[in-house]
């Protein structure tokens, strides 16, 4: 008696693990391409025939074109579903990087550039989305060793790789580099990841969309260009104007209208709520040292440019140790009591940067370096993961937009506020003090953010009862279309 052959199943590409390569590989091209152009600046001008501050245009078209995609990209995900809007934002990127590098022209590489902006303005708000839907709160500690990559390594790598390619290769490199890790994490994803589709978001906001685009993107210039140009120069005077007047007035129609592009009303949630000013002031504390330590460093020391970047490099990997405490340590004991300690000793070393003398020893301040990436990055990896909690899944595509523009909004305003108190020394002052005052002022937000993390969440986020997860991840079935 014979017995019929057994079949075996082919292996499947688990939701989960389809999400997070896809989304690492997004995000990883994302992150860096926000850092790596820098260095090529003064080559792509010499390039192209153009003077140094014409080919500044090129990073101000990325993050202007990426301040303009956050406010749709929570109904767009809602709408389309987060499966086709994410890949057809990565898919437009990675095209949009291969016309960078192919741009024969400084006009074109800007427009091609924008449009890489406009894709990663998508990419962020609505990958996170896909991340967050996917991964249930109890489980979303696991997410530090994800979210992480793209949050601290990528842009920390930025710089060094940047000068490799442009030194070695070309600065063509710096944009082919997207094309075959974007090609791939497309075809992964068509492959791998569920469809997900809240159902009619209701009608496109219009107003909204008319106030609040135009808006961030012009507040977002002139927080980039004021400190350098001067406040008063007509371009920056009148885009800081309409940049504080259109979102005003977003924010009182989004407010009174009954289907807003950004649900505003999800600040009232206690956890959220003080996520997103938590994003807001650590954005703005973090960004702010990034910007001004290097002028110090520069300032104390008489360092090289290329010295006082490597100089900060030791925050990433700080940043990458502290995906493994919160991993281990907010399961335990809750967001409160690991975000208000960390977010008190960030703002001791911050303030430790700023004491004579400290900047001036080059082992010291990598070990401060160090322990801010530890420390803050514990933090806003606990606030991040916390604030989404109590987030109802239909409101998780817009959440997760609001959260990335007002962590955008405080980054540039981090930096905006620090080249402020430096600009405020008068064009005579030398030395690193200008640069020390800034510091303190970036150990006075975070300091500021230990406080309101008191309202975050006390106990940490506990799995439903008798939840199977294999069950669960095989009985959400992909949405029609």
């Amino acid at each position: 008696m014979t017995t019929a052959p057994t079949r075996t199943r082919p292996s499947r590409l688990s939701p989960k693990t389809a999400v997070v390569l896809v989304y690492t590989a997004a995000m990883c091209m994302n992150g860096l391409d926000s850092t790596i152009v820098n260095p090529a600046l003064y080559t792509i001008a010499g390039d192209f025939g153009r003077p140094v501050p014409a080919a500044n245009t090129v990073e101000t078209a990325f993050l202007v074109a990426l301040a303009l995609a956050l406010p749709v990209a929570g109904w767009l995900g809602d709408r389309y579903g987060t499966k086709r809007v994410f890949l057809g934002g990565l898919a437009v990127f990675t095209t949009a990087s291969a016309a960078c590098g192919l741009a024969p022209d400084l006009p074109a590489l800007v427009v091609a550039r924008a449009v890489q902006g406009l894709a990663g303005g998508l990419l962020t708000p609505v990958g996170m989305t896909l991340l967050f839907r996917a991964f249930p709160p109890h489980e979303r500690a696991k997410l530090s060793k994800v979210l992480i990559v793209p949050t601290a390594l990528m842009p920390a790598l930025g710089p060094p790789l940047g000068g490799f390619l442009t030194q070695h290769l070309s600065w063509h490199w710096l944009f082919f580099v997207n094309v075959p890790i974007g090609a791939a994490a497309v075809l992964l994803g068509v492959i791998g990841l569920r469809e997900h589709v809240e159902g009619a978001p209701g009608p496109f906001d219009r107003a909204g969309f008319w106030l609040a685009t135009p808006g961030l993107g012009l507040l977002t210039y002139a927080l980039g260009f004021g400190p350098s140009q001067g406040w008063t120069q007509p371009a920056v005077a009148v885009s800081a104007v309409l940049g504080v007047l259109l979102p005003a007035a977003a924010v009182v129609h989004q407010l009174r209208t009954p289907e807003p592009l950004l649900k505003l009303r999800l600040l009232a949630g206690r956890a959220y709520g003080t996520a997103s000013t938590l994003a807001v002031l650590t954005a703005a504390g973090l960004m702010g040292v990034l910007f001004v330590f290097p002028l110090l460093y520069q300032a104390a020391l008489g360092a090289s440019a290329l010295d006082a970047g490597l100089s900060v490099f030791p925050e990433a990997v700080g940043l990458m140790l502290a995906s493994q405490v919160v991993d281990r340590l907010l399961p335990r004991i809750g967001p409160r009591r690991l975000a208000a300690p960390a977010l008190l000793l960030a703002a001791a070393v911050f303030a430790a940067l700023a004491v004579p003398g400290a900047a001036g020893n080059a082992w010291l301040v990598r070990g401060l370096m160090f322990a801010i990436g530890l420390v803050l990055g514990t933090a806003v990896l606990t606030v991040q993961l916390a604030g989404f909690e109590d987030i109802a899944p239909p409101d998780m595509g817009r959440a997760m937009g609001l959260f990335q523009i007002l962590r955008t909004l405080g980054g540039a305003l981090g930096i905006a506020v620090c080249a402020g108190v430096i600009g405020g020394h008068g064009t005579a002052a030398t030395g690193p003090g200008p640069y020390r005052a800034a510091v303190w002022v970036t150990a006075a937000l975070v300091a500021v953010g230990a406080l309101a993390a008191l309202r975050l969440p006390k106990a940490p986020p506990q799995p439903p009862p008798f939840e199977d997860e294999e069950a669960g991840e095989g009985a959400e079935a992909p949405a029609a279309g």
